[in-house]
């Protein structure tokens, strides 16, 4: 579990709570509430459990508790404006599980928490996208980041992936199954591949599970031993994962590993800028607290951003909604077969490396085009012979008209 007996009865039954709901929310909450302990310690030298019953019985304001909570964080933390929200509306949870009365209201006339200043993000290119994937260090990060790139899915998303998650032979269009468990929303999706994406997933498995020379010591004889060996892929086995069979690392420790490595290829190739430092200052104009490690500028969420402004940026909004696995419109709604032939037209967008594949692609297109040009030569040239044919009939019309007035002349005298 992730409390102790001495975390105190309300928090430990309100993370076993959280727990069940997600683990790893959990493990932030009870560490959020853990630097909150500590701030009641100090300041208040009492548990959590017994301010609980102070506030209950009106000895202790749970606002003026909350506000002087802000200032401590602003002091001793050193966390972002955003950060110290989530913080306190963590303790405010917190207190309202344990029948602590918050007024919506109070809170935001009392509790006067620091605005977030909203950065600019950076804005990738299809150029970015190419010069970082040829300068990944390896072919797993490679085809991690292809992978963000051309699906934009979340990062935790694509680590969750499972070899039988992957579907090859989809109708002429691959897919990928995401599970629900792993979504920001909580539902099952599933994304079409590039050929490109399809290709690299082929040759990193390939890799992943190569015969390799595995050298032991035999217990009889204590001789090192040779063999080769391939592993035995299973379906169950996380795609991104480089420990074969059970006993995988848990997601947030892939997620460590890759990212770690990820930041190590932006700083090679000199991206590796980032925003600038935020601080707090008083009256006087003096810093009281500084914000440290500011964040990059480009993130694994950047391939997300950049998949969904490309399919915008192609017409195609409401798909790359229902791509990037938003809800969308509730009155969007297609056949898996239309929204496979939408993502074959922003395919050659999403391919990065593949550059035979492309320029078929540019050759298909532009034989269509040669093909829509004579067509619309036909039609002109069409149209140009009904204008002569309707300007040969009006002049002889014309011509009628006047014979007809001519002999209505002569009919008169």
């Amino acid at each position: 579990m992730l409390t102790t007996a001495s975390a105190g009865q309300h928090r430990e039954k309100y993370i076993k709570t959280i727990h069940a709901i997600n683990k790893i929310t959990a493990k932030v909450y009870n560490f959020r509430l853990g630097y909150f302990d500590s701030f009641i310690s100090n300041d208040y030298k009492i548990s959590l459990d017994g301010l609980i019953e102070q506030i209950k019985k009106g000895i202790q304001d749970p606002y003026d508790i909350l506000n002087n909570y802000i200032c401590y964080l602003q002091q001793n933390a050193h966390v972002s404006p955003l950060t110290l929200k989530q913080w306190v509306v963590t303790v405010k949870n917190f207190l309202e599980y344990n029948d602590v009365d918050i007024s919506p209201r109070k809170f935001k006339l009392k509790v006067k928490l620091p605005k977030a200043i909203r950065k600019n993000k950076e804005a990738l290119s299809k150029e970015d996208v190419v010069n970082i994937l040829n300068s990944c260090s390896n072919i797993r990060l490679k085809t991690y980041v292809m992978l963000l790139a051309s699906t934009g899915a979340r990062a935790t998303e694509a680590l969750s992936i499972r070899v039988k998650d992957i579907d090859f032979k989809s109708d002429g269009t691959a897919k990928l199954f995401i599970r629900g468990e792993f979504t920001k929303t909580k539902t099952d999706r599933f994304v079409f591949l590039t050929e490109e994406m399809v290709k690299q997933l082929t040759t990193w498995l390939d890799y992943k599970y190569r015969t390799r020379r595995v050298c032991y010591i035999d217990k009889d004889s204590g001789k090192t031993v040779t063999e080769y060996r391939a592993p035995k892929k299973h379906p169950d086995d996380l795609v991104f994962a480089v420990i074969i069979g059970t006993g995988y690392p848990a997601l947030h420790n892939l997620y460590t590993e890759l990212v770690t490595a990820f930041d190590k290829t932006l700083d090679r190739i000199g991206m590796d800028t980032r925003e600038e430092e935020e601080h707090v200052v008083d009256n006087n104009n003096k810093i009281k607290s500084r914000y440290y490690h500011p964040r990059r500028k480009i993130t694994l969420h950047s391939f997300r951003r950049f998949v969904k402004t490309t399919i915008s940026d192609l017409g195609y909004s409401e798909f790359s909604e229902w791509f990037i696995g938003h809800a969308g419109s509730t009155y969007w709604r297609k056949k898996d077969s239309e929204k496979a032939e939408i993502f074959r037209k922003i395919e050659p967008s999403l391919t990065f490396l593949d550059f035979p594949s492309l320029e078929r692609k540019g050759a298909d297109f532009k034989t269509k085009i040669d093909t829509l040009e004579q067509e619309n030569q036909k039609l002109r040239q069409h149209d140009s012979m009904n204008t002569d044919a309707v300007a040969t009939l009006s002049d002889q019309v014309m011509k009628l008209m006047v014979e007809v007035q001519q002999l209505k002349k002569q009919q008169s005298f």
